[in-house]
């Protein structure tokens, strides 16, 4: 596991408890979706470069 493709899965873990807790508070579905959405690209990019997929 590379320091990148962890710093990824981190970020994307960290972004999927903001939206938890975004959501729990009653924040707008915008920032929810963006926040989802980010932390999807995250997890998914750290995954690939574990796997050996991308970069």
């Amino acid at each position: 596991m590379t320091g990148l493709s962890t710093i990824l899965i981190v970020v994307g873990l960290f972004l999927a408890g903001g939206v938890y807790s975004f959501s729990k508070q009653g924040m707008p579905k915008g920032v929810i979706v963006l926040l989802a959405g980010a932390s999807f690209m995250c997890l998914l990019a750290g995954v690939l470069r574990i796997q050996g997929i991308w970069g």
